[in-house]
């Protein structure tokens, strides 16, 4: 079962990756909406032509990377014989460090000249089980973010803003700020959750190399999206909150990419 859900895992989170990915299609269609100062989101808002299409994208993004986070927790976590490595033991920090419990005791035979039979002990690796969990909160939360588009387009329609000031937009814009605020801090965790788990497990995976370059960029971009967000609120312009937002969604594509490529780069070299 862990192979299975390795390979599974895999899978699912790449395709979720490719569906998460949709906007930059707005380099080749015409959306009306500049992506320098722009929201990723209201590209989905109801009033957009292209609205539902990309709604439905961010739904198949969810759901796959939900299908893909528990499928990947499945496939941790499971009681083993010491020494019997897991499918994502290498990647997601679901088994031992390299070294660890390869004997019991000083490795040694036991008296009358048998060895110990190996002992039973769970593969789960705290950073791996948070990190999974956590994923599986990003996927549930982008999916309800699709479920509650915004209206209007706020940062490229002044009506649709000065409605939204005065209260007369509709609760959709609250629940869907409350979605995407719990879907990004939940994908904040995972990325450096899961990071740590696979430099903690095997430093070799490709995620272990380049997680944590993509984990203090998508930091980076998650401080300047924020301080964008809060300077168009305060009507100091938008800081090119839309190029920020852009490249904080990407880099999340592109880290679950990389974890992607290493679960099924550690199923092969099992």
């Amino acid at each position: 079962m862990p192979g299975k859900a390795t390979r599974a895992s895999a899978a699912l989170l790449a395709l979720g990756a490719l569906a998460y990915t949709a906007w930059v299609l707005e380099v080749l269609v015409h959306t009306g909406l500049d992506p320098v100062r722009t929201y990723v989101s209201e590209l989905a808002a109801e009033d957009q032509p292209l609205g539902a299409f990309f709604r439905a994208t961010d739904l198949v993004a969810g759901a796959l990377i939900l299908a893909g986070a528990v499928t990947g927790l499945l496939g941790t976590g499971r009681p083993r014989r010491t020494g019997q490595p897991t499918g994502t033991g290498r990647l997601t920090g679901a088994g031992r460090p390299a070294g660890e419990g390869r004997s019991a005791g000083d490795g040694r035979p036991q008296e009358g000249g048998r060895s110990p039979g190996p002992r039973r002990r769970t593969s789960r690796e705290p950073w791996a089980l948070v990190g999974w969990i956590a994923l599986a909160v990003f996927g549930a939360a982008t999916v309800a973010d699709s479920r509650l588009p915004l209206s209007c387009a706020v940062t490229a329609d002044p009506a649709c803003a000065a409605r939204e000031s005065a209260g007369l937009v509709p609760a959709t814009h609250t629940a869907h700020a409350v979605s995407s605020g719990l879907a990004m801090t939940a994908a904040l965790v995972a990325l450096v959750a899961l990071t740590v788990a696979a430099r903690r497990c095997d430093g070799r995976s490709p995620l272990a190399r380049t997680g944590p370059v993509l984990v203090a960029v998508e930091l980076a971009a998650t401080v300047w999206t924020l301080a964008a967000v809060a300077a168009f609120e305060a009507g100091n312009g938008a800081w090119a909150l839309g190029a920020g937002q852009r490249l904080q969604v990407l880099l999340v594509a592109v880290w679950l990419a990389v974890l992607a490529y290493s679960l099924a780069v550690s199923q092969e070299e099992r």
